[in-house]
């Protein structure tokens, strides 16, 4: 019955002109044709299609045909060869006849349809077609922009695998998206390549390219894991993507290293307006990513001029590195890590001079490396965070050290972070001592501004020493440590002439709270062993924070452990206070001998 509606309707048409087809005969043309395609009468319907009398019909009519089509094509997997072939053989008379620009705008509409796995499928059957019809179209650059942007708001929908498996597994097709992509944007790179007259249409054609580079380079680079070199034998889909579009940036006038030199400053690398509008929303995380492609997985990198020092790299990439770190996803922050590791070990240590840090990325990147170590739930991530921090440190100069132990103290809130500063700010110092130059930073009147920042309570007495026990104990190893190696009568660190003040701002201080925090545990233990007999639930505040319906015996352990950590605070603080008694005890003497 669809097959004689269909003979019916095009017999009609066959006697009127072209200009002569009603609206109507559209509509009746479209649906008797579906009904065809849905009753699998397609045999009958491609013998109407390919039948030269009805060429002008099905190039004016046929486009409607090719949404059923695809459908059958995408939903019917299950259909047997020969049927799918004649499916195929449709769908190419008609990309061939029909009106390239009604076909652009259906074949968009089919490929925005799906979602989930389905997206790839739509993707990669519909990618050859779209191909042919946007060659045929002589607004190129306006009709590959909408194509390019179509397919990558689709892409971007897709999960990016992440393991080797993942990768080899592909099951949401985003990997064959990409390497067919690039099949796709081949032939109108190379119509760039060929025109020689850089029309306005080719310019346009250039920029709406260059957008879709950019946008690659931010989804799915920027998170995409990359296969070790020797295990991927050529076979990893996201490095070959990568090489693609970072050689079809050269090929359309825009070198990698022209743009990587010339971002972040004023002038602009290109002057086309849309793509302006773009550049705040995603140029920042697509440059980051290409540093990334570039100096640590090493795509093109021979392409970069040899002279350039390793400390101007690493201000090169110091800003894509803050970008990196700014980001929550486990690929990415991974990525700023290794730039920033790849960046610094090309580097002497002591060579990094304090200018540096008055350029904002040199100092929010390793406050970044901060977060990363106390907020990141990964584990891996958040030791490399510390590693790279460490790394960081041992390049910078004395000055630059001092400076950057500074701002971390007085930006971290994190005890295990300052007690990680101390540290180094100990390490310092012994180095400065053994020094008979270069000791400026580390010892006198410098050293003794730095030493307020540490050997302080940051509310008196009143200070939660439990929750800043790791920042205590580190200030008082660093106090005991100046004590036994600085002599009152060398004073080279200052730490006797500020004795006084370190007494009444951090030893007494900290002895109330040890009496006052010893004393509330103890009643808390008493409660809890009271509760223990009659086995009920309590709660009770540890570090601040209050861990409700708590067993009594797991609530003695934890307040046991809390008054252990005050017993090591005591022991310590008693030691260094013996230490200093006899240190001026000492000095007295001798000076009594002298005289």
């Amino acid at each position: 019955m669809a097959v004689e509606e269909l003979q019916s309707i095009i017999k009609r048409c066959q006697i009127l002109e072209e200009q002569d087809f009603k609206e109507e005969d559209f509509g009746l043309f479209q649906l008797a044709g579906q009904k065809c395609i849905e009753e699998g009468h397609i045999d009958q319907l491609l013998e109407i299609i390919q039948n030269e009398k009805n060429k002008v019909i099905i190039k004016n009519m046929g486009w409607n045909l090719v949404g059923p089509v695809v459908r059958c094509l995408l939903w019917k997997e299950r259909e047997d060869d020969d049927k799918r072939k004649v499916y195929f053989l449709i769908l190419d008379i008609l990309v061939k006849l029909c009106s390239p620009k009604e076909l652009l705008l259906g074949l968009l509409e089919l490929i925005e349809e799906p979602s989930g796995k389905q997206i790839s499928q739509s993707i990669l059957l519909l990618l050859q077609p779209l191909q042919t019809v946007i060659q045929k179209l002589h607004n190129k650059a306006y009709s590959i922009g909408l194509a390019l942007s179509t397919l990558w708001n689709q892409l971007s929908l897709l999960p990016v695998p992440y393991s080797k498996e993942q990768i080899q597994m592909d099951d949401y097709g985003l990997c064959q998206c990409c390497k067919a992509l690039i099949e796709f944007i081949k032939p109108f790179v190379e119509e760039v390549i060929d025109n020689k007259e850089n029309s306005l249409e080719n310019e346009k054609l250039k920029d709406e390219l260059l957008k879709f580079c950019f946008k690659s380079l931010k989804c799915p680079l920027l998170t995409a894991q990359f296969l070790e070199q020797s295990e991927e034998d050529g076979n990893d889909p996201f490095r070959y993507f990568a090489s693609e579009i970072i050689g079809f940036l050269s090929a359309i006038e825009h070198p990698f290293p022209k743009m990587i030199f010339n971002h972040g400053r004023k002038k602009r690398t290109w002057n086309y307006l849309e793509f302006e509008e773009e550049e705040d929303k995603q140029l920042a995380d697509s440059m980051a990513s290409l540093a990334y492609l570039i100096f640590v997985q090493g795509i093109c990198i021979d392409q970069l001029p040899m002279v350039l020092s390793p400390l101007y790299l690493l201000q090169l990439n110091m800003g894509h590195i803050e970008v990196f770190l700014q980001r929550t996803e486990e690929s990415v922050i991974s990525k700023g890590l290794e730039l920033l590791e790849n960046s610094l070990l090309r580097i002497e240590d002591n060579s990094l001079l304090y200018q540096y840090l008055e350029i904002k990325s040199f100092l929010t990147v390793p406050q970044g490396l901060v977060k990363v170590m106390t907020l990141c739930p990964i584990e891996t991530l958040r030791k490399k965070s510390l590693a790279m921090l460490q790394l960081y440190i041992s390049k910078l100069d004395s000055q630059g050290k001092y400076t950057l132990f500074r701002c971390l103290l007085n930006t971290s809130r994190h005890s295990g972070v300052e007690a990680f500063i101390i540290q180094n700010i100990k390490n310092q110092i012994d180095m400065s001592l053994k020094r008979t130059h270069n000791k400026k930073w580390f010892t006198g009147p410098q050293l003794i501004s730095l030493l307020d920042l540490v050997l302080f309570l940051p509310e008196g007495a009143e200070t939660d020493l439990l929750q800043n026990s790791d920042r205590i104990m580190a200030s008082l190893n660093l106090l005991r440590y100046l004590v036994i190696k600085d002599n009152e009568n060398d004073n080279q660190t200052g730490l006797w002439t500020e004795l006084g003040n370190i007494e009444n701002n951090f030893l007494k201080p900290l002895h109330i709270g040890l009496n006052m925090s010893k004393a509330h545990y103890e009643a808390e233990i008493k409660n809890s062993q009271e509760a223990q007999k009659s086995k009920d639930l309590c709660s009770i505040a540890v570090g601040g924070e209050e861990i409700p319906n708590m067993p009594p015996e797991m609530q003695l352990k934890v307040l046991h452990s809390a008054l252990f950590t005050f017993d090591l605070i005591e022991s310590v603080l008693a030691r260094v206070e013996e230490l200093i008694e006899m240190k001026t005890k000492s000095t007295s003497e001798e000076n009594i001998d002298i005289k």
